[in-house]
């Protein structure tokens, strides 16, 4: 797995700026609890290189990155110090050179086509997009992608548990930065509990997990009478489809479907960083079920086991 594939996997990135070495460890550990094992720690202090060195070595399950990263001297202290991939705030050309050479994943922050254009010469199809908001936003990053097909973003700047939702449904967001779950009063009085818990409120939010439908098993001789009950009682319409019938949008009656009892359909904004976020959970998914689309994106995928007689599948909002 690439380190880009990974990032687009956990789908947030915290965007970190240590003032005290002391929070750098309970920080990374929080960030992890509340299932973000990533953060980008920026160079705009000078403990970034020994904050970078502390968490890769005692929290090594957590994707560490250097940000704000300006000379090829933060590049070599980024490396030293364990991170997995450089950012920056704007494209340079010598710095974006630089990691190449040193074969480490660069995300050089672009805000026009000509950044763009410039990125694309250089090699790169993956870019941040900042300050994102600032500059326009989703509109403007759809406006950027509609002729520069290939290339993929990473916006960050005003991102927020309001907008993210938004992004995360538009198919060129690699990932977001962000920085609203690192509040700076917690980490001030050392509340690493609050921390976790904005976290896992972030994670949440940029997932989209809503229940879709619940499909309820029915014998096909009465399937559709069973459908026009839970219409009368959810003041919906009785719908065909190719398995059975619904009886609204979120009631589904199966022809002798799936599951014991019936299935349950979760949906999220993008399945395969959900099926990343329930796997960390210890759930186990049946690849043999799994559909995708034109563009090879998961797209629907079944939990291998029953919940009390119910299977569960993910599917894309």
């Amino acid at each position: 797995m690439t380190i880009l594939k990974e990032i687009k996997k956990i789908g947030l990135v915290p965007v970190i700026k240590i003032d005290d070495l002391n929070d750098a460890l309970p920080l990374a550990k929080a960030l992890c609890e509340g299932g973000l094992p990533v953060a980008e720690i920026t160079f705009r202090t000078e403990l970034a290189k020994d904050a970078m060195k502390i968490i890769t070595t005692e929290c090594p399950q957590m994707l560490v990155g250097a940000g704000t990263v300006l000379t090829k001297q933060q590049v070599d202290d980024a490396i030293e110090a364990g991170a997995k991939f450089i950012v920056a705030p704007g494209l340079n050309p010598n710095i974006v050179t630089y990691c190449q050479e040193k074969n480490i994943p660069v995300l050089p922050g672009c805000s026009c086509a000509s950044d763009i254009e410039c990125a694309l010469e250089l090699g790169l199809t993956t870019v941040k997009f900042f300050p994102a908001e600032q500059l326009g936003g989703l509109k403007m990053i759809k406006a950027l992608a509609a002729p520069y097909t290939k290339v993929n973003f990473m916006p960050t700047g005003g991102i927020n548990a309001d907008n993210i939702k938004d992004y995360m449904q538009y198919e060129k967001i690699v990932a977001c930065g962000g920085t609203w779950m690192i509040d700076a009063k917690a980490i001030k009085e050392k509340d690493f509990e609050k921390i976790k818990t904005l976290t896992e409120e972030a994670v949440k939010s940029m997932l989209g997990l809503k229940l879709q439908h619940v499909a309820v098993n029915a014998n096909p001789t009465t399937s559709k009478e069973v459908a026009t009950q839970f219409a009368t009682l959810f003041g919906g319409n009785v719908r065909e489809t190719t398995k059975g019938y619904f009886g609204s949008e979120s009631i589904e009656v199966m022809n002798n479907g799936v599951g014991t009892h019936g299935h349950l359909a979760i949906g999220a904004y993008n399945v395969e960083r959900a099926r990343h976020y329930f796997e960390a959970k210890g759930f186990v998914f049946d690849e043999t079920t799994a559909e995708f689309d034109a563009a090879g994106e998961l797209k629907f995928i079944y939990i291998k086991e029953e919940i009390n007689g119910f299977k569960v599948h993910l599917v894309r909002r």
